[in-house]
């Protein structure tokens, strides 16, 4: 069982376990409230700082263990696709919105662009 456990607590994964964890707070933070449209915004706001609060906790810590083995650049490409993947089933599965297919290939277009980032240098 420790082997199982052990790879993800080393700098290569935790920082995409956390990136991951403080995107569905983020996702939450920002775009939760859609679904109470009727709420006040000066509630709305510090509701969503307060999530976003947790988000920080988690991608702060990411970033800087992160930094040991990736470089900045690859660390935002991970943040983004996460966010995207993240992003996909929040709007799927709690705002019940459906992603079409000028969604799929925006984000397929993303997807391609974090494929250069980690590909050998041309």
């Amino acid at each position: 069982m420790e082997k199982l456990i052990s790879p993800l607590f080393s700098p290569v994964l935790l920082p995409i376990l956390l990136l991951s964890l403080s995107n569905v707070f983020m996702t939450f933070a920002w775009y939760g409230h859609l679904k109470y449209p009727n709420t006040s915004l000066w509630l709305v706001v510090p509701i969503a700082w307060g999530i976003a609060f947790f988000e920080y906790c988690l991608a702060v810590p990411a970033n800087r263990i992160g930094h040991q083995v990736w470089t900045a650049a690859e660390l935002k490409t991970f943040q983004e696709v996460i966010t995207l993947v993240v992003f996909a089933a929040f709007s799927l599965l709690f705002l019940k919105e459906a992603l079409t297919i000028n969604h799929a290939v925006g984000f397929a277009l993303i997807g391609l662009g974090a494929f250069f980032v980690f590909r050998a240098p041309l």
